[in-house]
């Protein structure tokens, strides 16, 4: 089995802007994401930004980098896009490492593409954990799944509503999909949900693509979205 690792990466970010630059342990942002990425099984890793001096940053360390549409309004978006240049089959497999990630362990990429290969019935696979932690936190996405390990919904929201706080799952925002599934979400418009929770994997399930949803056995530290996220990684990292 072979896959593609596609690391979305947007300059102005209204939380943080210029978030992939900004500098962990001497490293940028998107240097971090992009070394562990390597490090993963895939055979390519590509980061798709729509600036650049995103895609100067990432030559100059030796990475790989394509200039992309400003106009996406999602990473979704922006890995279609990626996918499309590098002139990838309907069948191969891309992950979405996201731009923000700088702790994304190389194991993890590796599980949702072994995860989606396995399973042709579902079209994207991602994963979760159990965390009883900031469960108020709307940056924290949860997500219900059934008996099979399929994403039944996704929220900002504390779900489900429970007083057990080991009944809660964090969504880690990591996703493998088949290309032909890439095409198929783009060419739709935003749905209800996703436009009120603002999550772009509502899109998927309101279309009736399954999502696979691995419960991870190991630890994975929460990306960045705001400035004390970042002040956080670089604790963890210094």
């Amino acid at each position: 089995m072979s896959f593609f690792v596609v690391i979305p990466a947007r300059y102005n970010s209204s939380r943080l802007p210029g978030k992939p630059l900004k500098d962990i342990a001497g490293k940028p942002m998107i240097q971090h994401v992009y070394e562990n990425a390597r490090k993963s099984a895939a055979k390519d890793v590509v980061v798709a930004t729509d600036d650049s001096r995103i895609l100067d940053c990432v030559e100059k360390f030796g990475g790989r980098a394509l200039l992309t549409s400003k106009d996406h309004t999602s990473g979704t978006e922006r890995v279609q896009e990626a996918a499309n240049i590098l002139n990838l089959s309907l069948d191969d497999i891309v992950v979405n490492v996201q731009g923000d990630e700088p702790l994304m362990p190389p194991e993890a990429i590796n599980k949702v593409a072994i995860d989606l290969n396995e399973r042709k019935n579902f079209g994207i696979s991602t994963l979760c954990e159990s965390s009883n932690k900031d469960i108020g936190n709307p940056n924290l996405v949860k997500v219900v799944l059934n008996n099979f390990g399929e994403a039944l919904y996704f929220s900002r929201a504390p779900i489900p509503h429970s007083v057990h706080t080991e009944d809660y799952l964090r969504h880690i925002g990591l996703y493998a999909y088949r290309v032909d599934i890439l095409n198929k979400l783009i060419a739709f418009p935003v749905s209800h949900y996703e436009k009120l929770e603002r999550l772009e994997q509502l899109r998927a399930l309101a279309l009736g693509i399954r999502i696979y949803v691995a419960v991870s056995d190991f630890s994975i530290p929460p990306g960045v979205d705001t400035p004390e996220d970042l002040e956080a990684i670089v604790s963890l990292v210094t």
